[in-house]
């Protein structure tokens, strides 16, 4: 067969043509996120925002990376306000947000997948004088609003005791965050201006504010409240219980707040009240695409085995599935 042959020139133009269709859906499928070789994906991800979201994204992170080490990630606390403004703006690919979404970012593009749940709790100093009072009654939700809302001034405002003359010192955070605006919607559909108290910036300054103050009281996400390691409340604090029931008594339903663990364990099952019980969001300017759309898939699924042992609390089959619809 000579070279220049007709039939020679059409075997040469399908084998052009069909190696040209497999390296478009070779590279659709990198773009997707699918499984291939761990060097499949490159690229730098930016994340920012939440603290609640935070030692989480940093995992997920570390765990995305060893699958693909051509991938490198920039993730940075700074609350949830700065999460959503960032990805708003294009300044970050992905933002943290640990709170609904607003009507009026959904209208400049937000979009949003929940991707763990985990809680705001009360923290109070564990030096305080009447730990075993609180301990033993829980506060109610009127008591805490009293603290954060309304007129309480004093330990014994809200124990009910006219003899306990202790100023109450109320911490809040002075950064746009989700744990302010949980923990103030929880007090009765409040917003995070609403709150009284010193102003301090982010979870570490609130948890450092009240262990340093043996009269303080503020609120924590469960990650900045509990030790990694230990899964006991970080030195210096304690858990302020919730009497959900406000009989003024912390009845053995309503006490799970020893370890971490326990607590997790009332998040998932619904005994710990909702809110402050909440779910946490990854939000991107759009419908996500590319690397972003990667690793928000792997963390609606393979990214999950790594929620608990974080101390988060992992989306159930059905929550996971709706949300990875959401990507389609």
């Amino acid at each position: 067969m000579k070279q220049g042959s007709p039939l020679l020139r059409a075997l040469y133009t399908v084998v052009v043509v069909v190696a040209g269709l497999l390296l478009v859906l070779q590279a659709g499928c990198r773009q997707a996120g699918s499984s291939g070789s761990a060097g499949d994906l490159r690229g730098t991800l930016t994340v920012s925002g939440a603290w609640a979201l935070y030692p989480m994204a940093v995992r997920w992170g570390e765990e995305f990376k060893t699958l693909h080490p051509g991938v490198e990630f920039d993730i940075s606390a700074g609350g949830a306000g700065k999460g959503m403004a960032d990805a708003l703006s294009g300044a970050v690919d992905i933002g943290m947000v640990s709170r609904d979404i607003h009507e009026e970012e959904i209208k400049q593009g937000a979009f949003w997948v929940t991707v763990v749940s985990d809680a705001v709790v009360p923290t109070i100093n564990a030096h305080n004088p009447y730990l075993a009072l609180i301990q033993s009654r829980g506060i109610d939700r009127p008591g805490f609003q009293a603290i954060w809302i309304g007129t309480a001034r004093t330990w014994g405002e809200v124990l009910g005791d006219a003899s306990i003359t202790d100023g109450i010192h109320a911490f809040t955070r002075s950064d746009a965050c989700g744990a302010a605006e949980t923990w103030a919607a929880y007090l009765g559909g409040y917003k995070q201006e609403d709150l009284q108290g010193i102003a301090v910036y982010g979870d570490p300054g609130v948890a450092e504010a009240v262990s340093r103050d043996p009269l303080g009281i503020g609120f924590n996400n469960l990650n900045f409240a509990y030790d990694a390691s230990t899964r006991m409340p970080v030195t210096g604090l304690a858990i302020a219980p919730i009497d959900v029931n406000g009989n003024g008594v912390l009845e053995a339903e309503e006490n799970f707040y020893a370890d971490k663990s326990a607590l997790m364990a009332a998040i998932a099952d619904g005994r710990y009240p909702s809110p402050p019980a909440r779910g946490l969001n990854l939000v991107t300017k759009g419908r996500p695409t590319g690397l972003a759309l990667a690793f928000i898939r792997w963390v609606l699924t393979d990214g999950q085995a790594f929620a608990e042992e974080t101390g988060y609390i992992p989306l159930t089959q059905g929550q996971a599935q709706a949300e990875l619809k959401k990507l389609e």
